[in-house]
């Protein structure tokens, strides 16, 4: 895992132009400015907390994703608190990519000295449930997300 680099905007970008990968994100691609801007403010989050969603690269090096934790970014939710949270382009699920990314994640904000986590899950999200449950986080809120009106899943780690 590594901080997200410029080029990565263009490499989420393209990962993420996918109706299943976006199921739950929304159902649609975002712009390629959405990424950039999303990338450098990761980049400042690294650089001002110590942790950041980080791109994952394959055995390769290739970037395939990324996985890694930020301040909740909404104005609903779990305010203030650590989100961890992951996206892998299609290709590359179902090889653990995500769940030993995920357990880094804990390991990197543990040491940066945070003392909990949540991921926000939508509720028909059975593959992030899945993962959240590797990492032996608990169910802990249940909300309605005011955009989509979809039920959202709040589950929380004490580190």
């Amino acid at each position: 895992m590594r901080v997200p680099t410029d080029e990565d905007a263009v490499t989420w970008h393209r990962l993420f132009d996918d109706p299943d990968v976006m199921e739950f994100h929304g159902g649609r691609t975002a712009e390629l400015s959405v990424y950039e801007e999303l990338t450098a403010r990761q980049r400042r989050h690294d650089a001002e907390h110590g942790f950041c969603l980080w791109t994952v690269l394959d055995g390769t090096g290739e970037a395939i994703g990324f996985t890694g934790a930020q301040p909740w970014p909404r104005d609903w939710g779990p305010r203030g608190e650590i989100e961890v949270g992951w996206r892998l382009g299609r290709a590359h699920w179902g090889k653990g990519y995500v769940t030993a990314a995920a357990r880094e994640t804990v390991q990197r904000v543990r040491s940066a000295g945070v003392p909990a986590v949540v991921a926000m899950v939508d509720a028909d999200n059975e593959r992030s449930i899945a993962v959240t449950r590797r990492l032996g986080m608990d169910l802990a809120e249940v909300f309605t997300t005011p955009r989509s009106q979809r039920q959202g899943h709040c589950y929380r780690l004490a580190l």
